[in-house]
Parts: C-alpha cells; sequence; structure tokens
C-alpha cells in the first residue's frame, strides 16, 4: 500500500533504516519485483540497462552473506575510531555507529537481502568510465529504495559485504569476473512509517556558484 507522501516528503525523509527494520514481519515477493520494475526506470549510461538485481530470501544463504558482511563491519570499526571533537557531531556521529553496528549484529535476520549489480568490472577502468559505471547502478538502486519507502518499507545502502565480493558471488552463483556487486541493501517493513528528516550541514557549505 502507498503511503500518502508529497515528492517532497519521500525524498528527505528517505532514511537509512537499521534499527526500525522490522525482523518479523514477511516482505511479498511481489512488492520487491513492483520496487524493481520501479527502479528500471532510471537513466544508465547510453541507456545500456546493465542492472541486475539478486534478491536473495534463503535463509542459509542469508546466513552466509551475514558471515561475510560481519567480517567486513569489524574491518571498518577498526579502522573508524569513536569521534572527537564537535559536541553535536560526536553524538549524531555516535548514534550512526551504534546503528550500523545493530544491523551488523542483526543482518541475518533481516528478512530480504538485495544485491544490485552492474555488468562488468571497474578495476583499471578510467575515471570517466567508473563514473558512467557507478552512475548507471546507483540511481537505478536509489530509485528502488525510494519506491520501498513509498510502500513502508526501509532500506539502507550498504557495503560491509563487499570486502569479501568474489566469497559473495560464489555464494549466490554470481559470475565473478563479469559481474560487480554495488551494495547489500537489507529490505523490511518498517516499525512505524514516520521519518524525519536527517541533520545536514549548512547549504551554504557546499554550493559553489561558477567556481569553487
Amino acid at each position: 500500500m502507498l503511503l500518502d507522501l508529497t515528492p517532497d516528503e519521500l525524498l528527505t525523509t528517505t532514511r537509512a533504516v537499521r534499527r526500525r527494520l522490522d525482523l518479523t514481519r514477511p516482505v511479498e515477493r511481489g512488492v520487491i519485483e513492483e520496487c524493481i520494475g520501479i527502479a528500471q526506470q532510471a537513466p544508465s549510461g547510453s541507456n545500456m540497462q546493465p542492472w541486475h538485481f539478486v534478491v536473495v530470501t534463503d535463509p542459509a544463504k542469508r546466513a552466509q552473506l551475514a558471515d561475510l558482511y560481519r567480517k567486513g563491519g569489524r574491518s571498518y570499526f577498526s579502522r573508524d575510531p569513536a569521534p572527537a571533537g564537535d559536541p553535536k557531531r560526536q553524538a549524531e556521529r555516535t548514534r550512526l555507529r551504534a546503528s550500523a553496528k545493530f544491523l551488523v549484529d542483526h543482518i541475518q535476520e533481516v528478512p530480504v537481502h538485495v544485491i544490485p549489480c552492474i555488468s562488468g568490472r571497474t578495476e583499471g577502468l578510467s575515471a570517466q568510465d567508473q563514473a558512467a559505471t557507478w552512475g548507471s547502478i546507483i540511481p537505478a538502486t536509489w530509485s528502488f529504495m525510494l519506491a520501498l519507502r513509498a510502500r513502508g518499507l526501509g532500506s539502507a545502502y550498504t557495503t560491509f559485504h563487499l570486502s569479501s565480493e568474489e566469497e559473495a558471488a560464489r555464494v549466490l552463483d554470481i559470475p565473478f569476473k563479469r559481474v560487480t556487486q554495488a551494495a547489500l541493501i537489507p529490505v523490511a517493513y518498517t516499525r512505524g512509517t514516520a521519518f524525519r528528516q536527517g541533520p545536514r550541514k549548512p547549504l551554504s557549505s557546499m554550493i559553489h556558484w561558477d567556481g569553487w
């Protein structure tokens, strides 16, 4: 069922959802297919539409992905020390880390994992070609996440499992040498559907008119 959201509300309140994912409610296959169908309307380089979405619901495969995800999470947190400095920013960063750690601990319980993929590999590509590659898969993935939000589901763009991308490819029979995984999107209905805008830096700190 579609939520009553204006386009601006949808764009400004689509959050990376972790703690508020409902880990006990099943997600219907039809709603995943509907949201991926919407994602197909995203732009892609030369309109090649080189997307693939691997939808993982099998508990055993989710558990295998979770092991790889936790491995990447441990590496990330060992390199990303607790924040320091501005108290407000420190509090925001602490909450984010706690949310990310929650997902690391519970990723295998999320009912659906979606792995957006794109044909080809990025290793050795020029900056232009890499930009075109990521600029093709990421808009489609974001469209998928927006479509989920509009239907009362939550998600997050996560990449911890990519430190073991080749192992994940073996779990899912993805042809690693011909296909690049872009993320692991945990998908579930949310506990409540009201989300607020997130804290952001002042707009003046990131707009540059006619030059830097």
